[in-house]
């Protein structure tokens, strides 16, 4: 899992001159009336794991898919030696590749705040948007489950508060055999597609790194805290050459 982690390295390791972002805001070109990302910290990311184990409790999700992952070694080290880590969700990008290639429309990008989602009832499990996906941030069901699951416990009935559909895990029943992916934890929106972090309606993620490194908000509001750190810190998006946009921004 080492591809798109490797420049992020190199400029780190060699120090490179990239510029700070001063408007966020202003660079939006989407008109759209949010625009939900990450900024990620990555002199404070320690590797615990803590945003996997949360995004899985969250949203339930069997073996083999994680909505987020870290990235750990491999990466080459910062000028004071210590490890590089990187934890990595959706990137949930302006310009999506994972869009067009999928040939029934079960993946999309939500006007209202920028989140890419995917319809498990028009979802054929092609895995073309997997392999489009250029930040390897998609992953099959293949209908796994967790012991608590095969062995029918109270649990095991608890469902899914995936896009507030609360679908219980069945045999032969969606999510199984579809494509899935972060989600930002859009279920935790208001009537109103807002968050509110301190009533803990906030990204699992993000609410639970013991490091502080996961920071979320709108992009489009100045005074968020996301848009202040980008315009206080140096920061990079992953292969910004395709094109992609990105809304993960880490710092350096």
């Amino acid at each position: 899992m080492k591809i798109g982690a490797v420049s992020l390295a190199v400029a780190i390791g060699s120090g490179a001159s990239l510029a700070p972002l001063t408007s966020v805001a202003a660079e939006s070109k989407t008109g759209l009336r949010r625009r939900y990302g990450m900024v990620i910290d990555t002199r404070r990311c320690v590797g615990c794991d803590a945003c996997v184990a949360a995004c899985k409790q969250e949203n339930k999700t069997p073996p083999g898919v994680s909505y987020t992952i870290v990235l750990e070694n491999g990466f080459g080290e910062r000028p004071d030696d210590r490890p590089l880590f990187m934890t990595k969700p959706c990137f949930q990008c302006e310009h999506p590749p994972c869009v067009p290639v999928c040939p029934v429309s079960a993946t999309f990008k939500r006007k209202q705040d920028g989140i890419v989602v995917v319809d498990y009832d028009r979802c054929i499990g092609c895995r073309y948007c997997i392999v489009a996906c250029p930040y390897q941030a998609r992953f099959a069901d293949f209908a796994e489950n967790y012991p608590a699951v095969e062995e029918e416990t109270p649990w095991a009935g608890v469902p899914s508060p995936e896009y507030a559909q609360f679908r219980k895990r069945e045999d032969g029943k969606s999510p199984e055999g579809n494509v899935r992916k972060c989600t930002f934890c859009l279920h935790l929106q208001d009537e109103n597609g807002e968050y509110d972090k301190a009533a803990g309606r906030w990204p699992a993620c993000a609410k639970t790194c013991t490091g502080k490194a996961i920071h979320f908000g709108d992009f489009n509001y100045p005074e968020s805290e996301v848009s202040l750190l980008l315009a206080q810190r140096q920061a990079v998006r992953l292969k910004e050459e395709l094109g992609t946009e990105p809304n993960v921004y880490y710092l350096l």
